[in-house]
């Protein structure tokens, strides 16, 4: 999972260091995008309510019901002021240890009324995401590696930057990098700041030599 850290007033940016991708518990990761004092306010009880379920009950809290019963209800509270244009958008996804024939990643995407949607192999939110989109469609396969993955991500950033006002891409010169975090069956790791730098450095080559993008795998 990886975002950008471009947040935008209006047309002008306010912040490039934001990090729109966030832990939630020790194998969930959430990124936001939308009306980000009300995202980081929904994110932060999020983690707090995440914390004590597994003290108490003694067993894990499935993915499906974290994301369904707690963030979902939390998207609901705020249907009117996103109906007022406050909308947040988050995007969670993590690794389940509970789901069914063994444990596997999984990714959910909501509507501003808290409906719960099951994506498969990968999905984009936020206003540059058709564009963002385009990278993972060709590049996404089973099987890949932890390397080939998170390539993934500064692609499909710049592709989203290029075409979108409100999207901030891998930037060397300024030393701006998405923020990646990988989730698997060991837990949640963010990746380094010299570890995204080097990733945005290996993308921008390639795009020096194919600046479309890059073509689909077989």
């Amino acid at each position: 999972m990886a975002g950008t850290g471009a947040t935008g007033t209006g047309h002008l940016i306010a912040r490039r260091d934001l990090e729109k991708v966030r832990p939630a518990d020790d194998h969930t990761a959430v990124a936001f995008g939308g009306a980000v004092g009300l995202a980081l306010d929904m994110i932060r009880l999020y983690q707090v309510e995440l914390a004590p379920f597994e003290k108490i009950e003694g067993i894990p809290m499935t993915l499906k019901a974290k994301e369904a019963t707690r963030l979902a209800t939390m998207i609901r509270q705020n249907l009117g002021q996103a109906m007022q244009g406050l909308a947040v958008v988050p995007l969670p996804a993590g690794y389940d240890p509970t789901a069914p024939h063994g444990g596997h990643g999984r990714i959910f995407s909501y509507d501003a009324a808290g409906g719960l949607y099951d994506k498969t192999g990968f999905h984009a939110e936020g206003s540059g995401s058709p564009h963002a989109r385009g990278a993972p469609k060709k590049l996404h396969r089973p099987g890949l590696s932890r390397r080939e993955a998170v390539l993934t991500a500064p692609h499909a950033l710049w592709d989203a930057a290029a075409d979108d006002s409100a999207t901030g891409g891998p930037d060397l010169g300024r030393g701006t990098h998405p923020v990646v975090t990988v989730v698997t069956e060991a837990g949640l790791q963010r990746l380094t700041e010299a570890e995204a730098e080097e990733l945005s450095r290996v993308m921008v080559e390639r795009r020096r030599d194919r600046p479309a993008g890059p073509v689909a795998t077989a």
